[in-house]
């Protein structure tokens, strides 16, 4: 490229004196012509050399050029593994952290849900978790007493029943004029019985 400005500037300077005769002027042109043209062969001549020389140090070229992306790639991917590692530790704090909030909101809210709900209820009168719980340990013990009660008089009767019924095998054997006295103790027998189921 140096030696195209060289003749370049040649030929400026030789067709820069315009007071030379006509002949003076063809032969600056052909000198002009002369120098275009031998810029051109100089330009095609650097243009072949290149070509010659990607051509023999391509391959050696095309290597190194791998060679240098394969390292930066890699450079890469450890860069973007580690920026990766870090955003993905900060969106996992940040959500750790959100659902904290969110769990204390809902907690916090629950609470004053319940306390306002108890509230209510206690103005309005219905009965709160206690006062059923105590009402309920009453009603089983009013229950088992009952209970008590019904089963001794049952177990009186059961056992009046069966001193009749035992008195009954007995005079069985003996006339019929008793028979008519059984039936009059069997009545009360009844009775007795009908009283204690009517009780429970």
């Amino acid at each position: 490229m140096a030696t195209f400005k060289k003749t370049a500037k040649k030929a400026t300077k030789k067709s820069a004196p315009r007071s030379r005769p006509a002949t003076g002027d063809a032969a600056s042109g052909e000198a002009l012509s002369k120098s275009i043209s031998e810029s051109a062969q100089q330009i095609w001549l650097a243009g072949v050399g290149a070509f010659g020389r990607a051509q023999a140090e391509g391959t050696r070229l095309f290597d190194g050029l791998m060679k240098e992306g394969a390292g930066l790639e890699k450079t890469a991917r450890a860069y973007a593994n580690t920026r990766a590692g870090t955003v993905r530790n900060a969106v996992e704090t940040g959500v750790g952290q959100t659902r904290d909030r969110a769990a204390d909101t809902w907690d916090r809210l629950e609470k004053v849900f319940e306390d306002r709900v108890q509230r209510a209820l206690v103005k309005l009168g219905v009965p709160g978790r206690d006062d059923v719980q105590s009402l309920s340990r009453r009603v089983d013990a009013l229950t088992a007493a009952l209970q008590a009660r019904k089963s001794a008089p049952a177990r009186k009767a059961t056992q009046a029943a069966a001193k009749t019924a035992t008195a009954k095998k007995a005079p069985a054997k003996k006339a019929a004029p008793r028979k008519a006295a059984t039936k009059t103790a069997k009545t009360p027998a009844k009775r007795a019985t009908k009283k204690a189921a009517n009780a429970g």
